[in-house]
């Protein structure tokens, strides 16, 4: 706890997605403005948890930290996805200082205020122009909008965080040139629905810094190449426009770098999920894609074990990680998630089954992973540089996003400076990672 005329302390812990880290980032931002200290234990002074409440593991990490913050601490605010079922919050921990949903900045302070008052002025600056950040120094995610029209069936994040909400593309490029001039190298853009950025605001010219822009994912994605960092793309829904980044990622305008959520391959399974998608459509956008952009890196998600996945369903989806050649693949066993509507579906795939095919699937992707990387090995990437360890250097490639996909682990030959960029020569590879040299 603080001594008296010391700053009051707050204990953080944000869990959750990186949407999630961007909602924690500007709260911490608005803490330290007003002169609160930010403690990484429960010693202090109060404790916040950002939590998450998208699948059920989430939900019970989120309970297990409220659980432990009541007891280390005893008072909490608890804000984020989890926050907007309150009332099983309240009747689990009466004593909490406040319940707050997600993206609530404001109503998370207010709580603040009310239970621990402000030492500072707002107004006089405590804080870096960028804000307090929670990745590492070279990198940062860019949150260009809230919320998701779709409806997919297993899926409440709409029921969570509402319909899309856009921000002005002057608003967003601003804060990306912040985050450059502070020296981020790579700007991670996020939010539930990237490719759908402006429908909702139906395309609006705004003005940045003289420069007319349409409020529209392509002229976002062409305006954040201007600034000189690495550019990389998430949550991209597979709209018909998306095909217009392609060659704005050929030419080095951003990273050829698509992260699309395909989920299922299975027509029947997809039409379950209230996901659009025809196999032989995307395959041939996927070549298109690669025509255009030979480098272009695709990551892709996708569940298994969905109600009603017969094994048919599931050699559909075998087959399309055959014929698509993805780079970076995530896969989930599907959980039934409170308050989705694919928990009315029948048939639901037992336990053991969804395990099994989840190990097939990996088996599947890894040998291709592996392929995809060997044919990387004699070639030169520009990577970025993570973190040192005991035999070299951590770094990423263009191929890479943080802790989601795979590392390029550099020798210690050479000294490097981490948050930097350096060309390396392939040596080697893996099922996931690559191996290889500075070339200086």
């Amino acid at each position: 706890m603080s001594n008296p005329g010391d700053a009051p302390q707050i204990g953080f812990v944000s869990l959750g997605c990186p949407k999630a880290t961007v909602d924690s980032e500007q709260i911490i931002t608005q803490l330290r403005a007003e002169g609160y200290d930010i403690v990484p234990d429960y010693d202090a002074d109060m404790i916040i948890i950002n939590t998450c409440g998208f699948i059920d593991a989430a939900v019970e990490e989120s309970l297990g930290s409220i659980d432990e913050a009541m007891r280390e601490n005893g008072r909490v605010v608890v804000t984020g996805c989890l926050g907007t079922r309150a009332n099983m919050i309240r009747d689990r921990f009466p004593e909490l200082l406040a319940v707050t949903g997600p993206h609530a900045r404001d109503e998370v302070m207010a709580a603040v205020h009310q239970n621990l008052p402000a030492p500072h002025d707002p107004f006089i600056d405590l804080v870096p122009p960028q804000g307090i950040r929670l990745t590492p120094r070279h990198y940062a995610y860019l949150k260009i909008s809230e919320g998701c029209n779709h409806r997919c069936s297993f899926c409440i994040i709409p029921s969570l965080r509402g319909d899309l909400v856009s921000r002005p593309i002057d608003d967003v490029m601003e804060e990306a040139q912040i985050l450059v001039n502070a020296g981020i190298r790579e700007i991670l853009v996020i939010s539930q629905d990237t490719s759908a950025y402006g429908v909702d605001l139906r395309y609006p010219t705004r003005f940045w810094r003289g420069q007319p822009l349409k409020t529209r994912f392509v002229d976002l994605a062409r305006a954040l190449g201007q600034l000189g960092s690495w550019i990389r793309l998430h949550y991209v829904y597979p709209y018909p426009h998306v095909d217009d980044v392609i060659p704005l990622m050929a030419d080095g305008t951003i990273l050829p770098y698509l992260d699309i959520p395909f989920q299922h391959a299975s027509p029947r399974i997809l039409k379950a999920m209230k996901r659009p998608g025809n196999r032989e459509r995307v395959l041939e956008r996927i070549a298109t894609w690669r025509e255009i952009c030979p480098e272009l890196a695709i990551r892709s998600t996708f569940i298994v074990g969905f109600p009603g996945e017969t094994e048919q369903d599931f050699s559909l989806l075998l087959e399309f990680l055959e014929q698509a050649q993805l780079d970076r693949v995530g896969c989930f066993v599907y959980s039934a998630v409170d308050g989705a509507a694919a928990n009315a579906l029948p048939n639901a795939v037992p336990e053991a089954v969804k395990q099994e095919r989840f190990d097939r699937f990996m088996r599947t992707q890894q040998a291709i992973s592996a392929a995809r990387l060997a044919n990387r090995v004699g070639t030169r990437l520009e990577v970025l540089v993570e973190a040192e360890n005991e035999t070299g250097y951590v770094a990423r490639s263009y191929a890479d996003a943080p802790e989601i996909d795979g590392l390029v682990h550099v020798d210690g030959g050479h000294a490097l400076a981490v948050g930097e960029f350096c060309e390396v020569e392939i040596t080697g590879a893996d099922e996931y990672d690559l191996y290889g040299s500075p070339t200086r």
